[in-house]
């Protein structure tokens, strides 16, 4: 049996909570980290030649705090749908491909999960049980996000 702490969110977990607090203690770092590899990588030369890169840094950093908000469930299916969808628009008239535009989520679900990996935080069995709805969940944002966005791309 899981513990919950009856003032957690529903489903909170030691996992979680310790996921929770990477996020918030490390977004900075992890915004760093994902703008240096979008600026750099490939895969995503729209974003490397984006003029505004303290403007990219807020979307990363931005993002990093809603998937914490996910986890958290603090933030609704509605609010995602309103978000992405707003951004699949924006993104289009931007002149960002939309390949890149997932592209770029994908290198926030990396650094995400990297994060996780290289603090330790799932070290035992027990870790790892709990950490598989955490992954769910945050799959499941990563989902939504790209399938809403796609959709205000398209709209755009």
């Amino acid at each position: 049996m899981v513990y919950q702490n009856p003032d957690d969110p529903i489903g909170a977990t030691p996992v979680t909570r310790r996921i929770l607090d990477l996020v918030e203690r490390h977004a900075d770092e992890l915004a760093k980290g994902w703008l240096a590899e979008i600026n750099s990588d490939a895969t995503t030369p729209t974003h490397g030649r984006f003029a505004d890169n303290a403007e990219l840094y807020r979307r990363g950093h931005r993002i990093f705090g809603q998937i914490g908000q996910w986890i958290n469930q603090d933030l609704t299916r509605d609010d995602l749908q309103k978000y992405w969808t707003t951004v699949g628009e924006q993104r289009r008239v931007e002149g960002f491909p939309l390949s890149e535009i997932v592209q770029s989520l994908g290198l926030i679900r990396k650094h995400f999960w990297q994060k996780v990996e290289t603090e330790g935080l799932l070290d035992t069995a027990a870790d790892m049980c709990q950490a598989m709805e955490l992954h769910n969940r945050v799959t499941l944002y990563f989902d939504r996000a790209i399938y809403f966005l796609v959709l205000g791309y398209e709209k755009s």
